[in-house]
């Protein structure tokens, strides 16, 4: 176990893990600094979202990220993935690491505690253990999606918030996707009764919202193939498809159904849930890993032929104070050549439906679309020039031959999934300063939370 300080993009930050053991450096003194700077401290960094938020800076977060973490190849990667930063030609960053290395690194920065705010991202089912571990030693968390994959969690998560609360402590989760500009395009006009009217009432078979997420386990990250730690695929440790990316989903639902809205568990009613396997062979797996075998602890979920079975797929239909939405989340292992992650939306309300759409005519990006139903193009005209132009400059609006409208939005506010973590730790941030959150926030994660592990207890029987 050792910690050493390090520029990143002067020295590799891969030859980290070979320097030999130093004596740990005295930090008491850094936790008596003015909470005026964000102080970060990255714990177990397995998943690589923990390295996207730092490929910005940020005027009040210190410079110096505090790492604890075992050994191993994500801490390689998350090494490697901010030297990347440093040393990019355009806009490089300055970030420099103190990195403890070992078994006790959670007990370690539990007594150093030389930041004063936690980021993890990683395995999810050590997650809420490391955020309640946190939170009851007096620190700010700000975490990646999910907090929890059970209902054994989800209780932990309760008590989370309850003692977060008590020492005036910010617990945030990740949601990126409330900045991607389609999503944030359809909330608006949904909340402009003379375009959209209300939000119908639905039924199971037409949910009056429907959110539906495609996904591939081999991709490109900053321009790199992304290699996926083993454990990526034991639902035991990242948790069913139902409870991991259906996370976004369900918090879209309500940010967009019910905006700055309190919400409750006692507002969901689940109805049904299901969840299906994606099938990935020992060549795709060794694609995606580098590894040449399956460990032994996914043993478990390798059927006769030798093919793993990935539970990463999941589906449910609940009520949202009586609303009724649907959710899936599919699974693949590579998007066809020229395509990439999907996303497809709709809103229906009494007098228009609001679609999102990023198939291939819309070449894989998303798209929104308006179908009129009692609104008139007028109302839909003004809006958009009006309103929302106000907000997003350069929105315009194009009848299509179908009769639906398309919102037509400039490549400026396309600004893809990486820069959105950018993005909502600024939100974070400027929370941070306030030290305070909106009052709908924390309600709204116990309710999505509970949304999720209650579809996984419905999908387990």
């Amino acid at each position: 176990m050792y910690r050493n300080k390090i520029l990143l993009g002067v020295v590799s930050a891969l030859l980290l893990l070979s320097c030999g053991q130093e004596a740990m450096k005295n930090t008491e003194n850094l936790t008596s600094n003015s909470d005026s700077k964000v102080r970060i401290m990255a714990l177990d960094p397995g998943h690589f979202h923990a390295g996207l938020i730092h490929k910005s800076m940020y005027q009040i977060v210190d410079s110096t990220i505090y790492v604890f973490a075992p050994e191993g190849p994500e801490l390689k990667d998350y090494l490697s993935r901010i030297e990347g930063y440093n040393t990019r030609e355009e806009s490089p960053t300055a970030w420099s690491l103190e990195v403890f290395v070992g078994d006790d690194y959670l007990q370690k920065m539990l007594s150093d505690k030389p930041g004063n705010v936690m980021v993890v991202a990683g395995k999810n089912d050590l997650k809420i253990d490391y955020i309640l571990s946190a939170i009851q030693n007096g620190l700010n968390v700000y975490a990646d999606k999910p907090l929890v994959i059970n209902s054994d969690g989800f209780q932990k998560l309760v008590k989370a918030f309850k003692l977060a609360e008590d020492q005036n402590l910010l617990l945030y989760d990740i949601m990126t996707e409330r900045f991607e500009i389609t999503t944030l395009l359809q909330r608006e006009l949904s909340m402009i009764p003379e375009v959209f009217g209300q939000l119908e009432v639905g039924t199971p078979e037409n949910p009056a919202i429907t959110k539906e997420s495609v996904h591939y386990f081999f991709k490109y990250v900053s321009g790199k193939p992304l290699v996926r730690p083993d454990w990526f695929f034991d639902v035991e440790k990242e948790g069913d498809g139902i409870v991991d990316v259906t996370t976004h989903l369900v918090d879209l639902i309500q940010w967009e159904a019910f905006p700055n809205q309190v919400l409750d568990t006692a507002d969901v009613q689940m109805l049904s849930a299901r969840r299906w396997a994606t099938p990935m062979t020992l060549e795709e797996f060794e694609k995606v890993t580098g590894k040449a075998e399956f460990p032994d602890f996914l043993q478990k979920d390798i059927d006769d032929d030798e093919v793993l079975q990935v539970y990463s797929n999941g589906e449910m239909n609940y009520t949202l104070q009586g609303k009724h939405a649907k959710v899936s989340v599919i699974w693949g292992f590579q998007a066809p050549e020229g395509t990439g992650d999907t996303h497809f939306s709709m809103m229906r309300g009494s007098k228009a439906n609001l679609i999102i759409r990023q198939g291939k005519e819309e070449n894989y990006r998303p798209v929104l679309y308006v179908k009129l139903i009692e609104s008139s193009e007028d109302e839909l005209s003004k809006a958009v020039r009006e309103t929302l132009q106000g907000k997003y400059p350069g929105i315009d609006l194009e009848k299509l031959s179908s009769g639906e409208y398309r919102i037509n939005v400039p490549e400026k506010y396309h600004n893809g999934h990486e820069a959105h973590f950018g993005q909502v730790t600024e939100r974070y941030l400027e929370f941070f300063q306030e030290g305070k959150m909106p009052e709908w926030e924390v309600p709204n994660m116990i309710t999505k939370y509970y949304t999720t592990t209650q579809a996984r207890a419905f999908a387990m029987k």
